[in-house]
């Protein structure tokens, strides 16, 4: 059953369910943020209405800064203007940001320990019929490995939403990873969210769970459809959302871990590297238990609907469940 006390919405099983673009979270969020503190700036590398950044650009002009389509230029002038002060909010596609100009990322911002807001969006696989060139996979893998930088990959617009504002006040830099595609409304304004802090969405009616899932941004809905079945079956499982791989859960997954003694992982992005490179290397030290990964597995993408391609890379429903049967036979 769903989570009673996150206040979900309880539509998200149903046909009529409501959807929205993840990163028209991020633009809602970015505009009240910047009702809020007028520090915070946004600056775009071209792609202003993509990125849902033109929200904030027709509001504030005055704080808005159109770079162009130069993303090593973009993140270091607002490496400079939050060394006086600002708060800068950088949005360009994944592939290209951090995809293009992780070195300046590194040197500029991260080293320095800026809070600049690297926003990432058309992440993933989604991206559909734009190809594997713009397909960013890898951007997980490239972020947290960077000391002094938050990774947050949101489940839904609302969560981008209230992920923005929390990031406009932390005082640190971040990544924001956003997918392009509308996905379902998961969440609501009640849920609760704080950066680092991972919720269990789903969980079993009676009894404990056999199998912990554990995942991060645009694949929640479908976990959840997963797990549902799963119960009918006579599966129980937990779903745990993610939203932050860095700073990771650790008392949230650990104890996931404990309950359960076989984890599933999934997410839009490559394995290797990624949010479940991230729990293996943190349970692999402190409670090692057998763990499947639903991801993309050392590919690059292609062209294709984003349905399509969720399915042809092993990302979807049924993809989940047989992760869940596979990791039981396995389970100590």
């Amino acid at each position: 059953m769903l989570n009673p006390k996150l206040k979900l919405n309880p539509k998200i099983f149903n046909q009529d369910c409501e959807q929205a673009p993840i990163r028209r979270g991020f633009g809602q969020g970015l505009m009240l943020a910047g009702e809020k503190n007028e520090n915070v700036i946004g600056l775009c590398a071209d792609l202003t209405e993509s990125t849902a950044m033109n929200l904030f650009a027709d509001k504030f002009p005055e704080r808005f800064i159109q770079v162009g389509v130069a993303e090593q230029n973009l993140v270091t002038v607002a490496s400079g203007m939050a060394a006086m002060g600002k708060i800068p909010f950088c949005s360009s596609y994944a592939m290209f940001s951090p995809g293009r100009n992780w070195e300046q990322i590194r040197t500029t911002i991260t080293y320095n320990d800026r809070p600049v807001k690297i926003v990432g969006s058309h992440s993933g696989i989604s991206v559909g019929p734009d190809g594997g060139t713009h397909q960013a996979l890898e951007d997980i893998a490239l972020m947290r490995v960077m000391p002094n930088v938050d990774v947050i990959s949101p489940c839904d617009a609302i969560e981008a939403k209230k992920a923005t504002l929390e990031l406009a006040k932390s005082g640190k830099p971040a990544y924001l990873r956003l997918v392009r595609e509308k996905t379902p409304i998961i969440t609501t304004e009640e849920t609760p969210f704080s950066i680092g802090k991972a919720e269990i969405y789903w969980m079993p009616d009676t009894g404990f769970a056999q199998v912990g899932i554990i995942v991060t941004g645009g694949l929640m809905s479908r976990a959840l459809f997963a797990a549902k079945e799963l119960e009918a079956e006579g599966i129980k499982t937990k779903v745990l959302n993610l939203s932050a791989v860095k700073p990771l859960d650790e008392k949230e997954v650990l104890a996931l871990a404990k309950e359960c003694k076989a984890i599933v992982t999934a997410e839009e992005h490559q394995i290797a590297g990624g949010m479940g490179s991230a729990v293996a290397e943190f349970l692999a030290q402190n409670f090692p238990v057998p763990i499947e990964f639903i991801g993309v597995r050392d590919q690059f993408g292609q062209s294709g609907t984003p349905n399509e391609l969720i399915e042809r890379y092993g990302m979807g429903k049924n993809a989940i469940k047989e992760a869940v049967k596979k990791v039981l036979q396995r389970k100590i």
